[in-house]
């Protein structure tokens, strides 16, 4: 059974799309995050972009073998709005992503059914806006090696056309001699094989980045 190793996220921020619906105003944007934690800074800069809106409703999904999303309705009926937005980000199959929209209240009430089309359409609208791109799960490495053992490293990672994400020498304190460190990462599907090939090979210890 083949390993799946990709993903989909979008390539960067979204324009800002702007949907009205009986006088209120959608401002929807769509986010590529890595975490949680990047949720709120965004969010903090559209209230600041958008003064006047009452609701900044939003969902968010991240992680690539495990999925954890939320779903935020700041303020408008329960789940009138974040729950259309997270639809929108499975109905495109997205991960690593935060759809955010802005309500400006327009003086007429939709009602929950109003509320529940304007937040899915916005939020489709800004997906149909984004460039959706494939992203590879990788797993990251470090490899510890003496530094006479360096061209045995170097030739694996050229063979297995490997990425290499750090490289830095530092001082084996027990023998005094120059120690290499490399970080580097390799595709899901490929990860085993790659930490069998280093740890075979002597005098070389590879273990999984945290």
């Amino acid at each position: 059974m083949e390993v799946k190793d990709t993903y989909n996220t979008i390539e960067s921020t979204s324009e800002e799309i702007l949907h009205k619906e009986k006088n209120s105003k959608f401002f929807g944007s769509a986010h590529p995050i890595q975490s949680e934690d990047d949720v709120k800074s965004i969010i903090d800069n559209l209230r600041n972009k958008h003064p006047h809106a009452g609701h900044f409703c939003y969902a968010y999904q991240i992680g690539t073998d495990t999925l954890s999303y939320r779903a935020n309705d700041d303020g408008e009926p329960s789940n009138s709005a974040g729950m259309p937005i997270y639809g929108q980000i499975q109905s495109f199959a997205l991960t690593n992503t935060l759809v955010v929209v802005a309500r400006i209240f327009g003086g007429v009430k939709l009602g929950v059914g109003g509320l529940i089309s304007a937040y899915k359409t916005t939020a489709q609208l800004t997906l149909e806006s984004c460039e959706i791109i494939e992203k590879t799960i990788d797993i990251h490495y470090q490899i510890l090696f003496d530094y006479k053992n360096m061209n045995k490293v170097m030739r694996v990672i050229k063979e297995k056309k490997l990425e290499m994400v750090n490289q830095e020498m530092e001082i084996n304190e027990e023998t005094g001699l120059p120690l290499g460190k490399i970080e580097i990462k390799a595709r899901k599907k490929n990860a085993e094989m790659i930490f069998d090939i280093f740890n075979s090979i002597f005098e070389i210890d590879i273990k999984i980045k945290e």
